[in-house]
């Protein structure tokens, strides 16, 4: 476990799903069964979210066309480039709760960065979507730019020399355990995402 103090930290590095942005997996299944005319369930049974294609993705290895072709081939539904993106970009259910009185707050006592496992439509869509609460950090690192995902320590390590401050000077939230672990074995910070409750508590132990 973390212990945060006031003044023990130089910067703010924030996994955007789950932590900033509210996603609901359940949106996407729901409107490809219904392109597809078939029953949620049937999706959610063949649906594997960490498959290949998906990591490749996630860091730009793998094309729109040919990730949605490798969904229609492991679901077995014949729905459209166009109806596939529409589920796929339907995940985002707004921002997580205070978190948009926390990053304006938490911004003017230290630069707040973003570090993602995400894919290009995803950040087209939500950069728009979100401009205005994203408008807080001052740098976002995505996998599909950067070329690496959390929680590889190659990915961390290109962050946080991207961000030029040392590792043990920045808090990091994730909402999953494993890259919390990948951020502590690099040196970072690392606060356990598990309700929206966790990032104003950690702010607060920090002073902010």
């Amino acid at each position: 476990m973390t212990s945060l103090s006031p003044g023990g930290a130089d910067a703010l590095l924030f996994d955007l799903g789950r932590v900033v942005l509210d996603i609901d997996f359940s949106k996407a299944i729901a409107c490809w069964a219904q392109h597809a005319g078939c029953k949620p369930e049937a999706i959610v049974a063949r649906y594997v979210r960490d498959s290949e294609a998906y990591r490749l993705h996630e860091v730009g290895k793998l094309s729109d066309e040919d990730y949605f072709a490798s969904l229609r081939a492991s679901l077995g539904i014949g729905i459209s480039d166009a109806q596939f993106l529409e589920g796929w970009n339907a995940i985002f259910a707004g921002e997580m709760p205070e978190i948009a009185e926390l990053l304006p707050r938490a911004a003017k006592r230290m630069p707040l960065y973003a570090f993602s496992n995400t894919n290009r439509p995803h950040v087209d869509h939500f950069s728009k979507e979100y401009a205005d609460l994203l408008g807080h950090f001052r740098e976002m690192y995505l996998s599909s730019s950067i070329g690496l995902r959390k929680p590889d320590a190659e990915a961390f390590d290109h962050v946080v020399a991207a961000m030029g401050i040392p590792a043990n000077r920045i808090v990091f939230f994730d909402d999953l355990a494993e890259n919390i672990e990948g951020a502590r074995a690099r040196g970072l910070q690392a606060v356990h995402v598990t309700s929206p409750l966790d990032v104003g508590h950690a702010l607060k132990a920090l002073g902010i």
